[in-house]
């Protein structure tokens, strides 16, 4: 990992990166207006971080959790956000590499898919030890999670830019087409939409094992399985070809515009499509694509028009903080929270005992759920905040 700068996903931050390309008036606007897209990424990192510290079921406000099954909340947003920002993010990145060759391409493209995902299954298999008949033990790689979030965001950023890199734009579409369509037929003919008898749990357990999977829900299922990588890939070639749009034709009021246009078109898709394929999550539906990749598209429209030009950075600086050291903070929230569910106050995990003593005693179980998890987003913001008063910034 080395410095200068960073972007959550993969690649640099979209608003340092130097553009090449039609030198028209609308694309030299570029280098300041794509700000918007560290904004979006840092925005969407600090909802991560709240909505994965919620206490749950009757203690947490509904919408800062995952829908039981079918159905979309705040919460099912964040992770297909953050993929659509990868794909953005990949539309200013791609050519550079390109500049080098299809080797350069794949060398590129193919190291950073394998680190990110050796960082996402590290995190499972981390703190790497635990405590047996009172002695320190080092823990199975027998039952380490193989899949997960940065495993997905992995996936899907590699295969979205093999395939615009060998497929361009019409190949983007093309795949996406067929993935949708393709990933709906799968979970037809090879199973329901339930929980126990679907398509993706069958493979998960044929191919990888239940040990080596999610056991959340009760059962050995992974919302993050292989056969749902397919529609996920769609997430990112949709915030590629949004960002391909605005790079192509500026950040005016007819770009916003078609972004909003092509985001209710998704949308009203994915509702009609949501009759006789669920959106959904947990088995990430194909009108669950849809539906996302609407929503973010009209996000990104907001952004475009709210954040500022030039030096004028004022709200904006708090996301732009987190969009900057994204991988990093993502990594550091997660483990720490491992590290404290481990350490104990009396009764209670460190976690526990903060929610309990320090929120809910006098907030109350959902806000005080809401208070400490912002509390605790906030605590990883000071880190960032001050990897950026440095100007340390991590990428692989």
């Amino acid at each position: 990992m080395t410095p200068p700068h960073p972007s959550g996903a993969p690649g640099e931050s979209a608003a340092r990166v130097q553009h090449t390309g039609r030198e028209h008036g609308a694309t030299r606007e570029l280098g300041d207006r794509f700000l918007a897209i560290d904004v979006m990424r840092g925005l969407t990192l600090a909802l991560m971080i709240v909505v994965n510290l919620q206490i749950g079921e009757g203690k947490s406000y509904p919408q800062l959790l995952h829908a039981q099954w079918d159905g979309l909340t705040l919460t099912d947003l964040v992770f297909p956000t953050f993929m659509f920002v990868v794909g953005t993010s990949l539309s200013f990145t791609l050519e550079k590499y390109e500049r080098g060759g299809d080797a350069a391409v794949l060398r590129r493209v193919l190291t950073r898919t394998a680190l990110i995902f050796l960082c996402g299954y590290l995190l499972y298999w981390f703190p790497f030890f635990r405590v047996q008949a009172g002695h320190f033990v080092l823990a199975p790689i027998s039952h380490t999670r193989i899949l997960g979030v940065l495993q997905r965001i992995a996936l899907g950023y590699g295969a979205a830019a093999l395939i615009v890199h060998y497929g361009r734009r019409a190949g983007a579409v093309a795949f996406g087409l067929a993935a949708l369509l393709g990933y709906w037929w799968l979970m037809q003919a090879y199973g329901d939409y339930s929980l126990a008898g679907n398509a993706e749990i069958k493979l998960d357990k044929l191919v990888l094992g239940e040990a080596h999977m999610y056991h959340g829900e009760g059962v050995a299922f992974d919302p993050e399985g292989i056969l749902s990588t397919l529609p996920a890939i769609v997430n990112v070639l949709a915030g590629y070809l949004a960002g391909r749009f605005f790079r192509d034709h500026g950040t005016n009021g007819r770009t916003i515009a078609w972004l909003l246009v092509a985001g209710a078109v998704c949308v009203l898709l994915a509702l009609s499509w949501n009759t006789v394929f669920p959106i959904n999550k947990k088995l990430w539906t194909s009108s669950y694509v849809l539906c996302t990749v609407g929503i973010d598209c009209g996000v990104l429209a907001a952004l475009i028009y709210l954040v500022p030009q030039g030096e004028r950075r004022g709200w904006t600086y708090f996301f732009e903080v987190f969009g900057r050291n994204t991988l990093v903070i993502y990594l550091l929230s997660e483990a720490a929270e491992k590290v404290l569910h481990m350490a104990r106050i009396g009764p209670h995990n460190v976690l526990e005992w903060v929610y309990t003593v320090g929120f809910a005693s006098w907030a109350g179980d959902k806000a005080g759920s809401l208070l400490y998890s912002v509390a605790y987003m906030l605590c990883c913001w000071m880190v960032a905040y001050a990897m950026d008063r440095k100007r340390i910034y991590v990428k692989l």
